[in-house]
Parts: C-alpha cells; structure tokens; sequence
C-alpha cells in the first residue's frame, strides 16, 4: 500500500490528530482507542507484519487503508475504512479542533 502525496495532504488533520493524542495521551481518547482496537483484533484487514502500511515500520495497520492503528485509532476525526466504528467529528469541527489545539500550544 502506498498513499499518494495528495491523499496524506487531505487526511493531514486526521494524521496530526492521531500523533498528538499519541504522545499527549487523554483518559476519553484511550478509553475510545481500547473500544477501537478490540474491533480492529478481530478484523480480517488487521496487519500486524507490516505488509500493507503505507509507512514501514508502523504495524500494526490497516491493510485496507495502510494506516497506523495506533494513530488512527485516536483520531476522534478518524473512521474505519470499513465503517466498523465511526468518526466523532464533522469535517469542520475536525478543523475547529485542529485549530484550538494549536492555539493551546502558544
């Protein structure tokens, strides 16, 4: 699996999204991360070798969209490929978020 230029620049909200509530780790995005991950054990797209992540190196992902579960899975904006949980977030309020996370950090 290899992502596009164009399809990491639109998803990029979502990438940065997922990388933050990696590092800063909030008790109700772990709580919706755990509630993801016991769906995404038992799915056939589940990668645990690394063999369709778009990034090498990056396992476990989805061998249907090549993300990092690991990131993807703590995107409030983020759904699965295969509508098995959803998105929490419209596109705008994707934005908004964005935006007051990074007014947070000045």
């Amino acid at each position: 699996m290899k992502l596009s230029i164009k399809e990491v620049l639109k998803n990029r909200n979502k990438i940065l999204e997922g990388i933050k509530n990696r590092v800063f780790k909030k008790e109700h995005v772990e709580i919706e991360a755990a509630l993801r991950w016991a769906v995404c054990k038992e799915c056939e797209y589940l990668d645990t070798k690394g063999n369709n992540c778009a990034m090498p190196g990056t396992q476990p992902c989805c061998a249907d969209c090549g993300c990092s579960l690991a990131l993807k899975m703590r995107s409030l904006a983020s759904e699965c490929p295969k509508k098995k949980w959803p998105s929490y977030l419209t596109e705008d309020e994707e934005v908004k978020l964005m935006q007051q996370l990074e007014d947070e950090e000045q």
